[in-house]
């Protein structure tokens, strides 16, 4: 008997606030433990929540990026329970009136695209952060209400793989929507992942065992992958899952107990009675989908076809922060798209890469690295030539113009003069006929090379070129 996979993810996001989510502490990643903290994180009595209209608009933002219906009355409730990381014992959330629901994401499989549906999107505060050390935990509070949305799909996954699409796309969503930085790795987005397994053909949910902690999307696949190993095992052999909650173990690649589970939790869930119903207004809302950054497919699409880019390029462009803002003004001084990209992707990438720099430190202007483009788009300068104005503009910054008179470079495009090197070159090497005409191509180079050699590199290669071919064609 052959099981199938059913899969659920939970994830939680942390957004972009400079505040918290029902406080004015500041979020601040890096800062000391326990610096960025007010009355109300700590849960001091008499303090009151208020709302982050921010953080609002930002959920706002997901819903739409993810087909979702918006409900435009907001509710908090309260989830009651005692755990040293609530320092209230109860975490403000959104348990009956999430603020989206029954909505969608594409991801592709096997070529083709695949909905994921997706169950509601509710906003929450976070809780602190918890230090485990031998024989004690540290609290750092600076984590206690920052603002989160979690997006509960739909069970549609069937394979580590599809997970792994799945977060990678929720991560690209808030990261172009500008709600969270997503980085996994400093607990910005975070991943639970319900599975089960059941016979193929069968409608019915077996036992779901939950998978925490996942602090990368590549781990993601391992431990899901893993996970349907250990139970199709234990199935074949006849016996019973049990509903647990486990952990990814990243040096032994396997799934590991952390609680085994007997009872459903009972959080006693009920409205929060200090913050009233919001009502949002239809500008509110319409305003916070307006002012959205472009997302990635949106993006990828229009850079294709306004710019003419080959989707590869354009995807590396898009995926590298930063690069596709300093493409799109290096464009507003060249019409060589095609050429821009490249240039960028080959040359500017290669020397941030070697430097270990971001695109926000590299030292050129957008307009001249655009007046570097079109200089070799023209000829003006040839390939060996550009590598030396590039270098000497990442130190000068300046027109690249200047900097190739500064230097003599003159391409030369006299073709009575380059022929005449050309035939020279033929007549001094009388095989070289023989050899075209058998077919080795190595020919062309040869002359080519020489050439090069007798004019210093200055001559126009797309120039010579065609009088080689024209030569040795006759």
């Amino acid at each position: 008997m052959n099981f199938e996979a059913v899969i659920g993810l939970e994830i939680h996001v942390e957004l972009k606030t400079k505040t918290k989510m029902f406080s004015d502490a500041p979020i601040n990643f890096n800062d000391e433990p326990n610096t960025d903290v007010q009355l109300l994180d700590m849960a001091f009595p008499g303090t009151m929540p208020r709302v982050n209209k921010e953080a609002v608009r930002f959920a706002i933002r997901m819903c739409n990026a993810l087909h979702m219906e918006i409900d435009k009355e907001i509710w908090f409730d309260r989830k009651n329970y005692f755990y040293s990381d609530l320092p209230k014992g109860f975490q403000i959330t959104q348990q009956f009136k999430p603020i989206g629901k029954e909505g969608y994401l594409e991801i592709e499989v096997d070529g083709k695209l695949k909905k994921i549906e997706i169950e509601r999107l509710h906003m929450e505060e976070d809780t602190c952060k918890q230090l485990h050390f031998s024989d004690y935990s540290l609290l750092d509070y600076n984590r206690a209400g920052v603002p989160l949305i979690e997006i509960v799909s739909k069970p549609l996954m069937r394979s580590g793989e599809e997970a792994r699409k799945y977060v990678d796309k929720i991560r690209e969503l808030v990261t172009f929507a500008n709600v969270s930085d997503g980085k996994m790795e400093e607990g910005s987005l975070r991943c639970d992942v319900n599975i089960s397994l059941r016979p193929y053909g069968s409608d019915k949910f077996g036992t779901k065992v939950e998978i925490k902690n996942l602090n990368s999307i590549a781990n993601i696949e391992k431990a899901i992958d893993y996970e349907i190993k250990r139970q199709s095992e234990l199935l074949f052999l006849g016996k019973s899952i049990q509903q647990e909650t486990r952990r990814y173990d990243e040096a032994k690649k396997e799934t590991v107990l952390m609680r085994v589970k007997t009872d459903a939790a009972d959080y006693k869930y009920f409205v929060e009675p200090n913050i009233f119903p919001i009502l949002l207004t239809d500008e509110f809302v319409q305003d916070a989908i307006d002012t959205c950054p472009e997302l990635y497919d949106a993006k990828l699409k229009r850079f294709i076809s306004q710019y003419q880019l080959e989707e590869v390029d354009a995807k590396i462009l898009i995926n590298n922060e930063g690069f596709a803002d300093f493409f799109e003004k290096t464009c507003e001084f060249s019409k060589n798209f095609v050429a821009i990209s490249k240039f960028l992707i080959s040359d500017v990438m290669g020397y941030l890469n070697k430097e270990n720099l971001p695109i926000s430190s590299f030292p050129v202007d957008c307009k001249y690295i655009a007046e570097m483009v079109d200089l070799l788009k023209s000829n003006e300068i040839n390939s060996s030539q550009g590598k030396q104005v590039f270098a000497k503009l990442l130190v000068e910054n300046k027109s690249p113009l200047l900097i190739k008179e500064e230097l003599g470079f003159t391409l030369i495009n006299d073709e009575d003069a380059i022929l005449n090197i050309i035939r020279r070159v033929l007549n001094e090497n009388p095989t070289l006929i023989d050899d075209f005409k058998a077919g080795k191509t190595r020919v062309q180079g040869f002359i080519m090379g020489q050439v090069m050699k007798e004019t210093k590199g200055k001559v126009n290669p797309g120039v010579a070129n065609k009088l080689i071919l024209q030569e040795l064609n006759k």
